[in-house]
């Protein structure tokens, strides 16, 4: 199956989607920002995009690296992506699902909320995180508008286990403390700066 966590940026995907793996044995992380540095870090200049999920490059690779994971790999794979146009969300997620079972979630959270996740990760006001905020709550009431899970009052491990269960898995018990669990969130969020 493929999990695509999609929401706003400070939503708690990439976080969501570690957790997951950590209690989904076999389950497997896959980002498809990391194509969109390459294709970022590899163009003269002139040729760059504000974003770069507008090159149709990014999203054919996307959907040919997914199709060809998820068609020999036996575990999960998770994608924390946001995705707000609809074009694009069916040029990836519906053509996905047309082949393989994919499962589609919004993580949602008020403006509020965002901004203080983003702030705890230490981004500021004006970072592109923020400055998507409005376009990403608007495209989640009128564009991009599948299934939602309000992560506002949730931790991370709750919203993983709201995943979990809409999905029809059983999560591995988390036996870790309160600083391993604070020492893996750290991991991921430092392993995530670009």
């Amino acid at each position: 199956m493929i999990i695509w966590l999609n929401g706003a940026f400070g939503a708690g995907k990439t976080q969501t989607a570690y957790e997951l793996r950590r209690r989904l044995p076999g389950s497997y992380v896959y980002d498809p920002e990391n194509a969109g540095f390459f294709i970022r870090d590899n163009l003269p200049p002139g040729l760059e995009r504000d974003d770069f999920q507008r090159f149709p490059m990014w999203r054919s690779f996307n959907l040919e690296m997914l199709d060809y994971a998820a068609a020999r790999y036996g575990g999960h794979i998770i994608v924390p992506m946001t995705v707000t146009s609809r074009d694009y969300y069916e040029e990836l997620v519906g053509a996905l699902a047309k082949k393989h079972q994919v499962r589609h979630f919004i993580l949602w959270a008020g403006r509020e909320t965002l901004e203080k996740r983003l702030a705890s990760r230490l981004e500021r006001p004006g970072s592109w995180g923020y400055q998507q905020i409005g376009r990403c709550l608007d495209a989640f009431e009128t564009q991009v508008t599948e299934e939602k899970i309000d992560t506002d009052g949730l931790s991370i491990s709750q919203a993983a286990e709201a995943v979990g269960a809409l999905c029809g898995l059983t999560l591995d018990p988390d036996r870790r403390g309160r600083l391993r669990k604070g020492l893996d969130r750290l991991a991921v969020q430092l392993g995530h700066i670009r």
